[in-house]
């Protein structure tokens, strides 16, 4: 325990009055992380380091995250640290590239990704859908009334409103974009499918033949059932049918139907099918093959669901993966991260916060309580962070805070910024702190800590404190809820190069800095 209490001391060491009071917070959140056998020694002496560093600004290399860079040319794997290499035999590894980006697969020299404004415009319609979500469940409302919502909306496909009593429901509602993708293999033999993952829905699917209404246009061909020798449907009658939200049935057969926030769509059979994941096949996966689809996919076969729930993926694979796997995305487009899936320790660099899996189903929830802009922890009551908590979400771009908590942060950093002589920009879509770096290759920045239950510090990589659109307009990569009472989201932007770990039977998410 007097590692723990160092901890507690080390990563709020600048916050007078209000400092103390969080201090017993963490110091009773490292009780608990004791009590169920977390390396609390490790996590002080890592809190411990950045603080003895005493940081106060970080360097950023502007050409590095321009968000749509002008670089035709993939940089390709970026070499680990030794202590993040996962060891053979225990898991597998994939690689993740932003969907946008030269070493996507779905890059086409052709076309021409959306304009910031519309990445941010998507970004906040997924938020948004974030936050009625968990509303609708914080008020346990019932997935019949959920559905009959979503059909006096119009976000049902037409063709289908008729019979929405019967009608099913994936909990994939807060999908509205995704930034990073990954290339699974699918069916005997396996065809090849670059898909968005996703840590904020449970039902994976790709889009199958044949197409009874409509598919949207994808680069990959569409998965083709009858050619998979160990494909098969799911019947009604199985329990399999009854783990998706609201199960519909038609012939026999197991139907799913997953409803996204800007109107999206996908609906077809729950099937099983192989599975590959690198090298490992995965027997008897059950994903959704839609064969009816509508929605701004980006040109992705489908979707691969890394939340908590029964139909995800982490869930299927417990006896092989434990509930263990671990992303880390890349610093700018033109590289590429990891994505893991496998019970290897954590790095020896990770600073482990509770998993908060009471707040609700399918979201990685995690106990915020405090931010530090440089030695100042922001004078923000304990209780804002608390009353709506906090996620961790891969698919949305910007990390959303509660307002009180997004004033403190955005006059400290403008304080900091001014004092260092850097010039005000217009603000971008719903970024509305923002400044013109022309002329600068370098610049230094204010250090930005996200500070959680445990002790854990997430001190945001440089590349992850200002969302840089243009060389004329980087802005700080946060954005203010609507109330404070509205979920916290921490968004791909701020987790960028951490090795982000979720281990689903212990409970626990971690961050390791440098991971890629």
């Amino acid at each position: 325990m007097a590692e723990a209490a160092a901890s507690a001391r080390s990563c709020v060491g600048y916050g007078g009055g209000g400092g103390c009071f969080l201090r017993r917070r963490l110091l009773a959140a490292a009780a608990y992380l004791a009590a169920v056998g977390l390396a609390a020694a490790a996590l002080g002496a890592t809190a411990a380091n950045d603080a003895a560093e005493g940081r106060v600004h970080v360097t950023l290399t502007v050409a590095d995250v321009l968000a749509a860079s002008s670089s035709s040319s993939c940089d390709g794997a970026t070499p680990l640290p030794r202590e993040h290499k996962r060891g053979a035999g225990s898991g597998t590894r994939m690689t993740i590239v932003h969907r946008h980006g030269p070493c996507s697969p779905l890059a086409d020299a052709h076309g021409n990704p959306p304009s910031q404004e519309d990445i941010l415009a998507a970004d906040q319609s997924r938020a948004e859908s974030i936050q009625r979500r968990v509303s609708a469940m914080a008020t346990s409302l019932q997935p019949t009334e959920l559905m009959k919502s979503a059909a006096a909306s119009g976000a049902l496909p037409a063709s289908l409103s008729s019979s929405t009593p019967s009608l099913p429901v994936s909990s994939g509602r807060a999908l509205d974009t995704g930034n990073y993708v990954v290339t699974i293999g699918l069916g005997t033999p396996a065809s090849q499918y670059t898909v968005v993952f996703d840590t904020g829905s449970d039902t994976t699917w790709v889009q199958c033949r044949p197409c009874v209404v409509v598919c949207y246009k994808q680069k990959d061909r569409l998965f083709d059932p009858a050619k998979s020798s160990t494909y098969s449907n799911i019947s009604c009658a199985s329990s399999y049918c009854s783990d998706l939200y609201i199960h519909g049935c038609a012939g026999g057969h197991c139907l799913y139907d997953v409803q996204y926030g800007d109107g999206s769509y996908t609906v077809g059979f729950f099937a099983q099918d192989t599975l590959t994941l690198s090298s490992d096949s995965i027997k008897g996966f059950r994903f959704g093959c839609g064969e009816n689809n509508r929605g701004l996919f980006g040109r992705a076969a489908g979707l691969l669901g890394l939340g908590r729930g029964t139909t995800s993926l982490p869930v299927q694979t417990y006896d092989r993966y434990g509930g263990v796997f671990e992303h880390c995305l890349p610093a700018s487009y033109t590289r590429t991260g990891y994505l893991d899936f496998g019970p290897d320790s954590p790095a020896a660099n990770a600073r482990l916060t509770p998993m908060l899996t009471e707040n609700g189903p399918t979201f990685y929830y995690v106990g915020m309580t405090g931010i530090r802009v440089g030695r100042q922890l922001l004078p923000i009551p304990p209780s804002v962070f608390s009353t709506a908590g906090t996620l961790v979400d891969s698919g949305t771009v910007i990390t959303r805070l509660p307002p009180t908590a997004y004033s403190a942060l955005r006059s400290a950093f403008t304080k900091d910024m001014a004092a260092l002589g850097y010039k005000k920009a217009p603000a971008l879509s719903i970024l509305d702190t923002c400044y013109d770096l022309t002329g600068r290759r370098e610049v230094a920045l204010p250090r930005v800590s996200l500070l959680f239950l445990g002790g854990a510090c997430l001190d945001v990589d440089a590349s992850g404190i200002l969302y840089v659109a243009s060389p004329s307009q980087a802005c700080l990569g946060f954005a203010a809820n609507e109330d404070d009472g509205d979920v916290g989201i921490i968004g791909n932007t701020q987790l960028k190069t951490y090795g982000v770990l979720y281990d689903i039977g212990k409970r626990v998410v971690g961050f390791s800095p440098g991971a890629c």
